[in-house]
Order: structure tokens, then C-alpha cells, then sequence
């Protein structure tokens, strides 16, 4: 749980927490601060609620006075307490328990985790950056839960929308990760999803950063386990042996593919045009740029994974073998993010221009 802690001492630190709740809606939680912001509010906390149709969205933006970071023993359990509204705490046990508990004139929100899916099985401190999350890198992403099952109880006080039963009370699954240290990219992409009906998880983050084009990527499947980082998912002024990316705003889809010398993986992303879009603040060392990314939760991802073929005397996998396939999945109601120079709308309206309550 090292990671996922509060880390001293950085630019920004910001925790993402997206609850699958019984309806198929989506609730998405942020709590993110720049402490030593210029001109732009400091310390927020986000909530999203999503429907499964993807219409009408609730979103509030609330920029708290201050937020506390506090570390509540040397087993890196933690409390994030956001003056006004309450806090989200993170235990130090086998499960990494957290609870959350905010509360406002328009939304509550409680709930307490009861497991845990770390990024790699049976390794509970494991990251997606591997041995980079130990290099001063000018951004570092954590993913702390593929899923995690969770007792919640929410209500969201809107006479325009009307909150299903089944999402006033019950079991949720839990997506839990972060971001720390000096701001977000210039560009960058996210892809996310658990299956509803099998043991299978996604999860992609990535762009621009330090003049080069660079991903993380984790694909978990009964039986499949593919990790990437750089140099495999890395790009030189548009140039890797190894990766290739399509990047399409127009038509709101993304495709990366990732070759390592034994395995390959192919991920398709996208998402309808019109309507279930939504906008968010993305921590700068400024403050909050409001609206720098957009999302949605109405993304098909579908997921192709090869091996080299066994060859030779011994049957070994060889390098320069052909690739066949070895798995195959598809994701629906999964999520889709545009941020910085990939989202042309902005620091506008755009994405907002949804049917938002």
C-alpha cells in the first residue's frame, strides 16, 4: 500500500475512486489537491454520478478550503479529510479497508470496501510503473484496485434526477488509483474496465511526457496476465519498435498495440460522439484547469492478446516466430478519457454541453 499513500512533499496528489453501482450506473469520486497553487483553486472534490443510459449526469465541483493528507501509522494507512465534507480513509489490513464518508446539502456518500484486486495477484505493493515508480518522474500513476467490493449507501438530493432504488443502497465494485507528483501531461489517454460477468480487468493510462509518447498497461483475464511499460509502450517523435497508437477525437476512439518479444496486445477503445460526455478539472501547478479532460462510461473496449508460436527442436517460444491468438474479450460500459492537447474542447463548455442536473 506504499503507493497509494500520501506522498510528501509533491506538486499535486489526487485520488480516483469509480464505484459500478447495481443499476449499471457509474459514480466516479475525486479528492485532489495542489497545495502550493497560484491562481487557481487548491482543493477539490469531485462527484459524478452516471447513469447506464449516460444521460442526464449529476456532477458536482466542490473546491474545499483545505484538504489533510494524514498518515495514521507506519503501515502507510492513511485519512483524507476534506474540510466541509468528510473523508476517505485507507486501513493498513490484508483488504487495504477504506471508507468513505462525505456528506453535503446535495449528495452523500458512505462505503467501506470488504476486498481487493492489487494490480499484480498475490502482490499486494505492486504498481503499474514497476521499478520507474522509483525515478523522479514529472507524473506517477497508481492503480491501488482493479476492483474492490464495497457496502455503500448514496443519496443525491435532485429534482431532476431520479436515483434508482438499487443505487440508494447495496454492493458496489470499487476501481481505485492515483496520480502524484508535478502535473498532468500535456496530452494523455485512459482506458478502464471490469467485466460484469467474468473475472476480467483493463486498465491503460498514458501520453506525452518528457518529450516522448509513453503507457502503462495492465490486462487481467483467468489464466492471461499481460503487464507493459517503457521502453515496450514508448514512442520517439512518433517512432517504437514496439507500440503503435491512433488517437481520434473525431470519432471518439483510441487504438494501442504493444508487442513484447514473447506477447502482444491490442486494445480498441470508443465511445458515442453524442452525449455522455463529461468534463473535469485536471491538477496543474497553477491550481485546477477547470474541464482539461473529458470522459465517458459508455465505452466498448475490446481486447485482443497474442503469443509467438512454439517452434524448434524443444518447442520454446522463439522471438521471431509468428503471432497467434490466445485471447479475446469485450468490454462494455467501460471508460474512455481525453485529456490535454488529445481533448480539443478544452478549457470550454464542450464537454459539458451534455445533459447535465
Amino acid at each position: 500500500m506504499e503507493h497509494y499513500a500520501p506522498h510528501q512533499g509533491v506538486a499535486f496528489e489526487g485520488y480516483y475512486s469509480k464505484f459500478r453501482l447495481p443499476s449499471g450506473a457509474h459514480l466516479a469520486l475525486i479528492i485532489c489537491s495542489v497545495p502550493n497553487a497560484t491562481n487557481k483553486p487548491s482543493h477539490m472534490v469531485s462527484l459524478t454520478y452516471y447513469p447506464l443510459s449516460g444521460r442526464p449526469i449529476f456532477q458536482r465541483d466542490h473546491f474545499v478550503p483545505r484538504i489533510d493528507y494524514i498518515t495514521t501509522s507506519k503501515a502507510n494507512a492513511f485519512e483524507l479529510r476534506a474540510e466541509g465534507l468528510g473523508f476517505m480513509r485507507c486501513e493498513a489490513d490484508e483488504n487495504s479497508t477504506t471508507t468513505y464518508d462525505l456528506t453535503c446539502p446535495e449528495w452523500t456518500l458512505k462505503a467501506t470496501t470488504r476486498s481487493r484486486i492489487p494490480w499484480k495477484q498475490g502482490e499486494p505493493h505492486s504498481t503499474p510503473e514497476g521499478l520507474l515508480v522509483r525515478l523522479p518522474l514529472p507524473l506517477h500513476w497508481h492503480v491501488h484496485s482493479f476492483a474492490s467490493t464495497a457496502d455503500f449507501t448514496l443519496d443525491v438530493g435532485s429534482a431532476s434526477l431520479a436515483l434508482p432504488q438499487e443505487d440508494r443502497t447495496g454492493t458496489a465494485l470499487i476501481h481505485q488509483e492515483k496520480n502524484w507528483a508535478d502535473s498532468f501531461p500535456a496530452a494523455h489517454m485512459w482506458v478502464q474496465a471490469h467485466s460484469s460477468t467474468s473475472d476480467e480487468s483493463i486498465c491503460l493510462a498514458g501520453g506525452k511526457i518528457l518529450g516522448m509518447t509513453a503507457y502503462l498497461l495492465g490486462y487481467r483475464a483467468p489464466g492471461v496476465s499481460v503487464s507493459f511499460t517503457p521502453p515496450f509502450a514508448l514512442s520517439v517523435l512518433g517512432i517504437s519498435p514496439f507500440m503503435s497508437l491512433d488517437i481520434d477525437w473525431e470519432n471518439r476512439a483510441f487504438r494501442i498495440c504493444i508487442a513484447g518479444l514473447w506477447r502482444k496486445i491490442e486494445v480498441r477503445a470508443s465511445a458515442p460522439a453524442e452525449g455522455g460526455w463529461f468534463g473535469l478539472a485536471s491538477p496543474f501547478p497553477d491550481g485546477h484547469r477547470n474541464n482539461f479532460l473529458t470522459e465517458s462510461f459508455m465505452a466498448n473496449v475490446q481486447v485482443v492478446v497474442s503469443e509467438r508460436k512454439q517452434g524448434g527442436l524443444l518447442g520454446s517460444w522463439t522471438c521471431w516466430g509468428e503471432w497467434a491468438e490466445v485471447k479475446r474479450s469485450t468490454f462494455d460500459n467501460a471508460s474512455l478519457e481525453f485529456g490535454g492537447e488529445y481533448f480539443p474542447e478544452r478549457g470550454a463548455d464542450g464537454a459539458k454541453k451534455y445533459e447535465m442536473v
